[in-house]
């Protein structure tokens, strides 16, 4: 079972930037690494589940009482107001990820790897072969998005994320992250060869957002 946060090491993050640099003089790829303790602040969800709760409420004062439309719309905003203050106030809201649906998770995870592969300025290497391993501990979510230069099928990925996620599961983020790093630059010489005056045009530092 995953954990919700997983820190990495100065150590494991030097060993990770290693093999980052390793992989990429095989390659004109440039590979960002970028683990984030979850994908969003979820500041949207307290308001959503407290509307959604108070949507709730009308149906069963319509059946088993004879309030008013008043008075019952009253109530309404008793409840979505306490729901809101208790939730925006729940010290375990940062592990609200883990309660949501997986579909949910993943697809807000998802959105957020292509968001950061744009703000990190993946998208704009010269020869369009920036590639982003992401990491979001909280929804347990791995992927792997690739630029246009980048010619490995979408199939070529899955054993890379499917190790990844195994390594995770093990609670072995750093060597999980070294596997794909190693594993993509394998791909990348094949799929994005060295190209004559090639430079290193991103960091290779790990990324770890809170």
């Amino acid at each position: 079972m995953v954990k919700p946060m997983t820190t990495l090491s100065e150590a494991e993050r030097a060993r990770i930037a290693a093999a980052i640099t390793a992989a990429e003089r095989g390659t004109a790829g440039e590979i960002v690494v970028m683990v984030a303790a979850r994908s969003g602040a979820y500041r949207s969800l307290p308001p959503a589940l407290a509307l959604a709760g108070a949507l709730l409420v009308p149906w069963p004062l319509i059946l088993l009482t004879g309030l008013s439309a008043t008075r019952i719309f009253l109530v309404q905003l008793v409840v979505a107001l306490a729901l809101l203050l208790s939730l925006a106030a729940a010290p375990s809201l940062a592990r609200l990820p883990r309660a949501l649906p997986r579909a949910f998770r993943r697809a807000r995870a998802r959105a957020a790897a292509r968001h950061e592969f744009q703000a990190r300025g993946l998208a704009r290497t010269r020869g369009r072969t920036g590639v982003l391993i992401y990491v979001a501990l909280a929804e347990r979510y791995a992927d792997v998005v690739t630029d246009a230069g980048i010619g490995a099928s979408p199939e070529a990925w899955r054993p890379v994320l499917d190790d990844l996620v195994a390594a995770l599961r093990r609670d072995a983020l750093a060597e999980g992250l070294v596997r794909a790093v190693e594993a993509a630059g394998a791909i990348l010489a094949e799929a994005a060869p060295p190209q004559p005056g090639d430079s290193d045009e991103l960091p290779n530092r790990v990324i770890v957002t809170e």
